[in-house]
């Protein structure tokens, strides 16, 4: 596997160079609430406050919340896909597993580090309701900012692993948007 060694080389020099970053902003969960916010943040962003607004959207927007919701599950699904191919195939370990100063404040959901999935989810998101829903995107963009916060507050990403799933988030969901919205919403008869 000649590109999985390059890329752990590549990692291992970024891991040092992101180090002293790292630890720095993990250093803040010293303080409690702190940790009690990002804890719930990323809680929030494995997932749940997704799903709750996917199956929202057809109630709040009768006529554009069916296919948005709908293009956003599937779009969801494709970002779910790319992170977890991706992160096998770069093998990054976690900053807290490579660096015993850096403390893990929960629990991940999966091995490896790079690229974010949460962030990756979040801005793709992002992106899909700033084009359809402007008003809507405004609201959650601070939770989408904590969200990408909280993955190295929390000591489970490094800051370029937070950079790349948002680039890779920005990237699908402006595709999705630009690219599949009228075949979703022919799809559901919108």
């Amino acid at each position: 596997m000649p590109s999985a060694s390059k890329a752990s080389r590549f990692f291992e020099r970024a891991d040092q160079r992101e180090y002293l970053l790292c630890r720095a902003i993990n250093r803040s969960l010293r303080f409690r609430p702190v940790l009690g916010y990002f804890r719930v943040v990323s809680r929030l962003g494995d997932g749940w406050l997704w799903y709750a607004l996917i199956l929202a959207l057809p109630l709040v927007e009768p006529a554009s919340g069916p296919g948005l919701a709908l293009l956003m599950a599937l779009t969801g699904l494709a970002c779910t896909l790319s992170y977890k191919l991706l992160k096998r195939w770069l093998i990054r370990e976690r900053p807290f597993i490579s660096f015993p100063s850096i403390n893990c404040g929960t629990p991940p959901l999966d091995r490896y580090s790079f690229p974010s999935g949460h962030t990756l989810h979040a801005v793709c998101f992002q992106v899909m309701l700033l084009a359809a829903l402007p008003g809507l995107a405004l609201c959650l963009l601070p939770f989408t900012f904590s969200v990408a916060a909280s993955r190295v507050v929390l000591g489970l990403h490094y800051p370029s692993d937070v950079l790349a799933g948002g680039l890779i988030g920005g990237a699908i969901g402006y595709l999705s948007v630009h690219q599949f919205s009228e075949a979703t919403m022919a799809l559901i008869g919108g």
